[in-house]
């Protein structure tokens, strides 16, 4: 069955008209109001809970970013942008930090 788009997702416009054949062959759509693009029935780009979960693991089990980026494939900004807005790993983060910088006052005072 053939379905053509009859509204545009972004202003809820009628006024489309077909724009191409995306690399996954479905049809694009060009809104002549907004003129923002949109394809039929999209697919979502983003990791699975699961997978994010994993890796978020991974991060707080003291592995770096790079090595993250290495063994997973995920860029180190997505991780960033994932610990930003996870309170769990954020917490983790934040008890990392303050050990290590009190550490460092340790051993600074050991020093001087």
């Amino acid at each position: 069955m053939v379905h053509q788009m009859d509204i545009c997702r972004h202003c809820g416009s009628s006024d489309l008209m077909k724009y191409g054949i995306a690399p996954n062959g479905k049809q694009k759509y060009r809104c002549r109001t907004c003129g923002r693009q949109s394809r039929e029935y999209p697919s979502s780009t983003a990791y699975s809970t699961e997978r994010k979960e994993e890796i978020l693991r991974a991060y707080q089990e003291r592995s770096s970013l790079r090595g993250l980026e290495r063994t997973f494939g995920v860029a180190r900004s997505t991780v960033i942008s994932w610990l930003k807005k996870s309170p769990a790993a954020a917490s983790a983060n934040r008890d990392t930090h303050s050990s290590s910088s009190a550490r460092s006052n340790h051993d600074h005072a050991r020093t001087g």
